[in-house]
């Protein structure tokens, strides 16, 4: 049987392992998303219902961007919805009962994110514990934290947040909200760090082969924790997000929303195992999220759970694909 060569004359590579493979793969299911909804509905490729999708998912973009950062790394992260409901309480209370002023208060929300993250990190990486567990401990606790403050919901009445969540950034004769540009601008300084710097080589390293990054000099330690810190930074600043968008602090929060985040970042083209993948394609898998959200919302026949059962068949077949790549790669 003849073998494909290329003009160097070695054999060609299948495009399946390719790296850019399931980044395409997921870009182009988000064309086909919305190919089908604009086909199908008036006013779905609408330049607004577009930016809607970033509006309406700009919490969950943060979260996948620091979701991103821990999975390349191999491992997992499950508090970040808790912690996003815990910021949310903590912005609330400080407001509605301290009195504090909203910059402060935005500081410290995001402080106790980032130390949370970080403390979690220390755990895994020091007492060599698996990261599912410790971080699921961080969900429990996480969310206890936040009928600590309160059973209830607190309602939001700061001026600041207020105008925040009003205002509309006009963009031509559509718009967009400053926590979809929040978002963006995350994902940006991401993008640079995991792709331009040392720390991002690291996180990559530590992903591919921990042993090999700790014979090879890296600072293993330090980046494990630097990652879940800035994992728990990444909620923290979505809690801040979503309280802008709700205007309320409230435990029941965001539930489900780390499962979210985990399926965005797998959706986007990054191996669950670490090592492979790229923070931009926690974007594209948000959208892919959101155009099933608001394909069901256009139809208005279909009840919201199709959208978890579609996102579940699509994480399957992305497994899959996941798994039949590490497969080649092992084989070569």
């Amino acid at each position: 049987m003849s073998t494909v060569v290329n003009t160097s004359g070695l054999p060609a590579r299948p495009i399946t392992s390719s790296p850019y493979f399931t980044p395409l793969i997921t870009v182009l299911l988000l064309a086909m998303l919305l190919g089908a909804g604009g086909a199908a509905y008036p006013g779905f490729l609408s330049l607004q219902v577009m930016f809607n999708l970033l509006i309406d998912n700009a919490f969950l973009l943060v979260i996948a961007v620091g979701m991103s950062f821990v999975i390349l790394s191999g491992g997992i992260d499950l508090s970040v919805g808790s912690v996003l409901a815990l910021t949310t309480m903590i912005c609330a209370y400080m407001l509605q009962t301290w009195h504090l002023p909203p910059l402060l208060v935005i500081g410290i929300a995001l402080a106790v994110g980032a130390l949370f993250g970080a403390a979690m990190g220390a755990m895994i990486h020091y007492f060599k514990l698996q990261p599912f567990i410790v971080t699921l401990a961080g969900m429990f606790l996480a969310r206890g934290l936040c009928y600590l403050i309160s059973i209830n919901s607190i309602t939001i009445e700061d001026p600041f947040f207020v105008a925040l969540s009003q205002t509309q950034l006009p963009i031509g004769d559509c718009f967009i909200s400053p926590g979809a540009l929040i978002a963006l601008v995350t994902l940006v300084i991401a993008i640079y760090v995991a792709h331009c710097t040392p720390f991002g080589r690291a996180i990559y390293a530590i992903g591919g082969n921990e042993q090999s990054a700790l014979m090879m000099g890296l600072r293993v330690a330090r980046t494990k924790v630097l990652i879940y810190a800035f994992s728990g930074f990444c909620a923290a600043l979505a809690g801040v997000l979503f309280s802008f968008y709700m205007l309320s602090g409230y435990g029941l929060h965001a539930q489900g929303t780390e499962l979210d985040a985990i399926a965005a970042v797998v959706i986007g083209g990054t191996l669950l195992s670490g090592g492979y993948g790229y923070v931009a394609g926690a974007l594209t898998g948000v959208l892919v999220l959101g155009a099933i959200q608001t394909l069901i919302a256009f139809d208005g026949t279909l009840s919201s759970w199709w959208t978890k059962i579609v996102i579940g068949a699509l994480l399957f077949i992305f497994c899959v694909v996941q798994r039949v790549m590490t497969m080649r790669g092992n084989k070569k």
